[in-house]
């Protein structure tokens, strides 16, 4: 599909031998010849890059997946089949991926999902969105969490991250006091993991698709259940940290299990993109100064 358009394209703008007055999908790529095929320029390819933004409007995601159709498909004719002496495309850079923001709950919503929670899983529940919320973990790492992992000495808990890499999260209060309300009412007669911290209906390990369900169960309860997930609570936890927090952006990689810092720069946009959103929501955004009259002359030298 992304060769027959560039041959579509090519064949209008640089063959010349189709109709202006033809629809681009009505266009035949397959009349294109072997030898015009062989004879694609670098050039030529930046001029189509160039049509894909200015007259299709493609994002730059998929104008870097036409990019890599192209370049795989002259390597193939170069090295596979041998009719080229050299790629043409070999130099052609591809655009930057397009870096989404993540969704994430703004803290009026959080505290919404917090207050939705209720049913005779209540405190279990209220401590597993208490949990995602105010430590930005991930879906394992919850479903992992030890009785043992609990330290109350010093109000921390010892998660076990991807790569069964360890790490220690401090508990703030609201933390603290939703597990005790939970441990009060968690069953102890019959529990198949014993050392587990959260627990099923049927008193073994809660299973991530459990926990997927509860969570997918109250986001709905606040009309957010439309591409929401628990990873976003982990995007919302994080985000409310360096929003709300003012937590430094290297201490939130660690809060949050980050390898590498490029990954946690995610939240320092999403900050950026909303101080553009509220420049752009001011109501003298569109405000433009009066116009003077034609007739007044506002070269006048200054009578001294």
């Amino acid at each position: 599909m992304d060769l027959r358009t560039f041959f579509r394209y090519y064949r209008q703008e640089q063959l010349h031998d189709v109709s202006s007055e033809m629809d681009f999908e009505e266009i035949d790529a397959s009349k294109v010849t072997n030898e015009q095929v062989l004879g694609v320029d670098f050039q030529s390819v930046l001029d189509y890059m160039n049509y894909l933004v200015i007259e299709r409007h493609n994002s730059a995601n998929t104008r870097l997946r036409k990019t890599s159709s192209l370049r795989r498909f002259y390597q193939f004719l170069t090295d596979q089949k041998g009719l080229l002496p050299k790629n043409p495309l070999e130099s052609l850079e591809s655009p930057k991926r397009a870096k989404t923001l993540p969704k994430y709950l703004t803290l009026e919503q959080s505290i919404d999902l917090l207050q939705a929670v209720d049913g005779p899983d209540a405190e279990r529940d209220s401590c597993i969105l208490t949990l995602f919320l105010n430590c930005g973990m991930r879906l394992s790492e919850l479903v992992g969490i030890n009785l043992t992992d609990i330290r109350h000495h010093d109000a921390t808990l010892r998660l076990l991250g991807k790569g069964n890499k360890e790490r220690v999260v401090y508990l703030n209060q609201a933390c603290i006091e939703s597990i005790d309300r939970y441990l009060a009412v968690r069953p102890k007669d019959g529990v198949k993991d014993r050392n587990a911290l959260f627990l099923s209906r049927l008193k073994k390990r809660i299973s991530p698709k459990t926990v997927q369900y509860i969570v997918k169960k109250y986001l709905g309860k606040i009309e957010m259940s439309a591409g929401y997930s628990v990873h976003k609570l982990r995007h919302t936890a994080a985000t409310l940290m360096y929003q709300h927090g003012n937590v430094d952006i290297r201490v939130l990689k660690d809060v949050l299990g980050h390898e590498n810092l490029g990954t946690t720069e995610i939240y320092t946009h999403l900050s950026s993109a909303q101080m553009q959103q509220a420049a752009n929501s001011n109501p003298l955004a569109k405000v433009k100064p009066k116009k003077k009259p034609a007739s007044e002359n506002t070269d006048k030298p200054i009578n001294k």
